[in-house]
């Protein structure tokens, strides 16, 4: 199945809008308030990966000084640290060219807090605006070109220097979120 023929899907969860994404890394511990006002498509799709364990195990796969630190490419799980940092293909293909088999709408133009301040939390996309999936990147210093093309759905509240520790091939133990529907 082609990328484009993968359906734009709608998540099922309902957004509380206090939810805090709570990513345990190989470097030390991640807290991040989720935008569920401004984005809340976003959110949701983060908040069931996140529940069913789909970042379990997964390691950051691009890294770009001063720019950006990406993870949430499911072809990293099978990989080791050192493959995904030599940046050489896994089992299940390259590190960042795989996600959860659907795509979700964009809500960049939508949302009134997309900012891409040092620590946002967004999804990252391919060229098609409602392509994002899985695979999101925390900006390393403020990128504010981005805000057009790109949604933003967190910020970090704790944990900015953990965030400017990782690099490629780190891991991500798992990803909770505190404050979610029950």
């Amino acid at each position: 199945m082609g990328f484009f023929s993968e359906p734009v899907y709608t998540p099922e969860y309902e957004v509380a809008g206090d939810e805090v994404a709570v990513f345990d890394t190989s470097k030390g511990t991640i807290r991040v308030s989720l935008d569920g006002e401004g984005a809340p498509i976003h959110v949701a799709n983060f908040c069931e990966l996140a529940s069913a364990g789909f970042y379990d195990g997964l390691k950051f796969h691009r890294y770009v000084p001063d720019f950006v630190i990406q993870g949430g490419c499911p072809n990293t799980r099978d990989m080791t640290p050192e493959q995904v940092a030599s940046g050489m293909p896994g089992p299940d293909g390259m590190p960042g060219t795989g996600g959860p088999g659907y795509r979700i709408k964009h809500e960049y133009d939508v949302n009134p807090r997309n900012s891409h301040v040092d620590g946002a939390l967004a999804m990252a996309r391919s060229q098609n605006p409602d392509s994002a999936g899985s695979q999101f990147y925390f900006c390393l210093g403020a990128q504010h070109f981005l805000d057009p093309n790109y949604t933003v759905f967190g910020n970090t509240i704790e944990g900015m220097d953990v965030i400017s520790k990782l690099r490629a091939g780190d891991l991500i133990r798992s990803i909770r979120i505190e404050h979610a529907q029950r």
